[in-house]
């Protein structure tokens, strides 16, 4: 099963914090490279944060130092998590989790990683001013 489930997403003021959580088959994606990513309406897709399998971090330069990934397994499943604060209206966007070459490759430059991708369905975040 290659299901990736978020939640967590909803309205905040600015300033405000959010956690996301992503629940995935701990057998499937224990050995993918982790992130999330987000896209708001007419415009290009922003990969936000990731982890890789050695517990490696990286942020984009527009979150960083406001969000933090980070992962648990718990019995069969893995939990992704990015915590963001401070939020400004410009975080607006819908994220998603995602596993694989797409989840990493931007923002771990150098590394490799295989040609697959998977993401869940989103969850949308509403930053208000």
């Amino acid at each position: 099963q290659v299901q990736l489930v978020e939640s967590g997403g909803g309205s905040v003021e600015a300033g405000g914090s959010l956690r996301l959580s992503c629940a995935a088959s701990r057998y499937t994606y224990a050995g993918y490279c982790m992130g999330w990513f987000r896209q708001a309406p007419g415009k290009g897709r922003e990969a936000v944060a990731a982890i890789d399998t050695d517990g490696s971090t990286s942020y984009a330069n527009s979150v960083k130092g406001r969000c933090a990934i980070s992962k648990l397994n718990a019995g069969d499943t893995l939990y992704l998590y990015l915590q963001m604060n401070s939020l400004k209206p410009e975080d607006t966007a819908m994220y998603y989790c995602a596993a694989g070459f797409d989840a990493c490759d931007r923002l771990f430059p150098g590394r490799r990683y295989p040609a697959k991708n998977y993401r869940g369905q989103g969850t949308q975040v509403t930053v208000s001013s």
